[in-house]
C-alpha cells in the first residue's frame, strides 16, 4: 500500500460515508443537501480562484431539486463582521441546510454563524449566565464544549452543514474548531466543540489546482503544525501510536509533494490534500498547543500557516526533553529530504541537541519555501510578543496550554519564566534564549 492509499484508508475509516474526497466529486453536493431538505443557503468563497467551481455545485443542487440562495463567504481569518453578516443571511432565509464553499475562514464562519442563528440571546443569558450586552454575540461560545451545553439545555439542534473545502490547509471541513478574529485588537479566538463538526463534507482535491502559491504554502505548513503539535503532546496518551502513525504519513505526504504541488502536478495536489486532511484527523484526536496559540495574536502581520511555521521550531526545542521519540520519528523524514545533514547521528544526540537539530531542519525547510524564519523578519514587533503573552493567560484559550507536552501554569509565573524565552527566540532566531523546564 503506498502512502496515498494508506491515507485514504485512514480517512475512510474515520469519516465513513459522511465525507467524500478525491477528484471530480463536487457533484456529490446536491445529493448531500437533498438529505436535509429542498432549501439551502450556499455560502461561497470570497476568493476569485475558487468561485469558478460554484457553477458545478449549483448544477448539482439543481439536479437534485434543491433551491438555494447565495451568500458571500468570509475574508481571511473570518473577521467578526463577516460572521455576523453570514449569520444574518442564514437567519433571514431559514434554510434546511447551509453549504459552505471555501477554505477554513468561510467554513469556520459558517460554523459559528449557524450557532448564532440557533440560540436566542435570552437562552444564552439564562444558560450561560452572561449579560444581555454580549448574549447575542459570538463571545460566550469561545472555549470548549459551550455549544453542546446550549444544545443540551435548550433541546435545539443546529442547522445541518455541508462543508465543501477548496484549500489543502486547515481541514476545517472535518473538525470541531471555529476560529474567529477581532480585527480591532488583532486577536483570534476559538470555539472547540464536537457539535459544530460538519455532518457532511466534500473535498475535491482538483479544486486546489491553480490556487495561489502563498495559499498553497501556508496551508501545507498549517497541516504540518496540526500533525506535529498533536504528536508532541501525545506522550502518555492513549492515542500516541495513532498520532505517530498519521504524523509520519502526513509529514511524508506534505513535505515530499509540496514543491510539485506548486507546479500543479495533479498527483502531488492529491497527496497534499490527503496530508492536510490527516492534519484534521490529528486535531480531532488531540489538540494543538504553543504555535497555534501564538499565531492567534499575529493575525495582523502573518497568515495562520506562516505564523505556525515560524513558531514551530522554537517550541520544538522547548519541548525537547519530553518528546525524544517524536523527534526521532520526524527527524529522519527531514533528513531524507535534505533538511538535516545526512551525517547527523540523531540517536546519539542529547535531548536538547536533538531538539535543536530537528528545529534547524524545520527552519531549513521554511527557508527552502521562501518563508521568514523569525518573527522579526516577518514584521512582528515587541508589541506582538506582549500580545502573545497576554493571550496565553486568557481562560478562553487555556486548552492550548493544557495540550502542551510541558504544561505551563500562568498562576505560578510559567508564562514569563518559560514562554517569554521561547517567543524571544522566535523573534531573534537565537535558540539559546529558550530555557527548558529541566534546566
Amino acid at each position: 500500500m503506498d502512502e496515498k492509499e494508506e491515507a485514504r484508508k485512514i480517512l475512510e475509516g474515520w469519516k465513513g460515508n459522511s465525507y467524500v474526497f478525491g477528484l471530480n466529486v463536487l457533484k456529490k453536493t446536491g445529493e448531500f443537501a437533498a438529505e436535509f431538505g429542498d432549501e439551502t443557503v450556499l455560502v461561497g468563497s470570497s476568493s476569485k480562484w475558487a468561485q469558478k467551481h460554484l457553477k458545478g455545485i449549483m448544477d448539482s443542487l439543481d439536479e437534485h431539486g434543491v433551491s438555494y440562495n447565495i451568500v458571500r463567504g468570509a475574508r481571511p481569518n473570518c473577521p467578526r463582521e463577516d460572521l455576523y453578516r453570514i449569520a444574518l443571511q442564514i437567519a433571514n432565509y431559514r434554510p434546511d441546510s447551509v453549504i459552505a464553499v471555501g477554505g477554513g475562514s468561510t467554513i469556520d464562519g459558517v460554523k459559528a454563524a449557524i450557532v448564532l442563528t440557533t440560540f436566542k440571546p435570552s437562552e444564552v443569558s439564562d444558560v450561560l449566565g452572561v449579560n444581555w450586552d454580549v448574549a447575542g454575540m459570538i463571545d460566550p461560545y469561545f472555549g470548549t464544549g459551550i455549544v453542546t451545553r446550549m444544545k443540551e439545555a435548550t433541546g435545539k439542534e443546529l442547522t445541518p452543514m455541508i462543508a465543501v473545502q477548496t484549500a489543502a490547509s486547515s481541514a476545517a471541513h472535518l473538525t470541531k474548531y471555529s476560529n474567529i478574529t477581532d480585527p480591532i485588537v488583532g486577536q483570534k479566538k476559538l470555539i472547540v466543540d464536537e457539535a459544530i463538526t460538519p455532518p457532511r463534507a466534500i473535498f475535491d482535491y482538483g479544486v486546489t489546482i491553480g490556487a495561489p502559491r502563498d495559499l498553497t504554502l501556508d496551508g501545507a505548513l498549517d497541516g504540518i503544525a496540526h500533525l506535529w503539535e498533536v504528536f508532541m503532546g501525545a506522550t502518555g496518551k492513549d492515542y500516541y501510536e495513532e498520532s505517530k502513525r498519521i504524523t509520519t504519513l502526513g509529514f511524508k505526504l506534505i513535505i515530499k509533494n509540496l514543491k510539485d504541488a506548486l507546479k500543479d502536478d495533479v498527483d502531488a495536489r492529491v497527496a497534499l490534500g490527503l496530508g492536510t486532511d490527516l492534519g484534521g484527523y490529528s486535531i480531532m484526536i488531540g489538540g494543538t498547543n504553543g504555535p497555534h496559540l501564538g499565531s492567534f495574536s499575529l493575525v495582523d502581520v502573518l497568515t495562520h500557516g506562516r505564523a505556525c511555521a515560524i513558531l514551530l521550531p522554537y517550541y520544538t526545542v522547548f519541548f525537547s526533553p519530553s518528546i525524544r521519540d517524536q523527534l526521532l520519528t520526524v527527524g529522519p523524514i527531514l533528513q531524507d529530504e535534505g533538511f538535516i545533514s545526512k551525517d547527523a547521528d540523531l540517536e546519539s544526540l542529547s535531548d536538547r541537541e536533538l531538539g535543536e537539530t530537528v528545529a534547524k531542519g524545520m527552519i531549513e525547510f521554511n527557508k527552502s519555501l521562501g518563508f521568514p524564519t523569525t518573527l522579526k523578519e516577518a514584521g512582528a514587533t515587541q508589541a506582538h510578543i506582549d500580545r502573545m503573552l497576554r493571550a496565553a493567560k486568557d481562560p478562553q484559550l487555556k486548552m492550548k496550554l493544557l495540550n502542551m507536552p510541558v504544561p505551563l501554569d500562568p498562576e505560578v509565573g510559567d508564562i514569563e519564566k518559560y514562554m517569554k524565552g521561547v517567543l524571544e527566540a522566535a523573534f531573534t532566531g537565537d535558540l539559546s534564549r529558550i530555557t527548558t523546564k529541566e534546566e
